[in-house]
């Protein structure tokens, strides 16, 4: 048998370390991205090289085809849609909840209106002209 006497590229990465949780930016989640894209690469890889996990870079591919990235740029918070939705409802509830104890209390203001006694005045309490000169 023969073997080919070419050169065998081999690259050693060392294990990432258990516990420790590191923040990516938008530039650096779209640089990871953009060189899993180039020829020769893939996600896999790509994450093997920096110690990520292959299904962090997935998903950061799945929010980048989505236009989820682009709220990164501007350090937001991306929020899952469920939980959007759920604070819409928790605010339309409140807003409800709102205007009910704001009719109440219009409706309170109108019946202390009425219920007050009306000032009225009375010939015997204006003062008399006659004893005036």
């Amino acid at each position: 048998l023969e073997m080919d006497t070419k050169a065998l590229e081999v690259e050693v990465i060392p294990p990432a370390r258990p516990g420790r949780r590191r923040r990516f930016n938008a530039e650096e989640k779209q640089r990871f991205l953009a060189e899993a894209e180039m020829a020769g690469q893939s996600i896999s890889s790509v994450a093997r090289r920096y110690g990520l996990s292959a299904s962090m870079l997935f998903h950061w591919r799945r929010l980048a085809e989505e236009g989820s990235m682009s709220s990164l740029g501007a350090d937001e918070a991306v929020v899952p849609e469920s939980e959007v939705k759920r604070l819409q409802a928790q605010v339309r509830e409140l807003e409800r909840l709102l205007g009910k104890k704001t009719m109440e209390n219009e409706i309170l203001k109108e019946a202390l209106e009425l219920a007050r006694p009306k000032k009225r005045t009375s010939p015997l309490s204006l003062p008399s002209r006659s004893g005036s000169r």
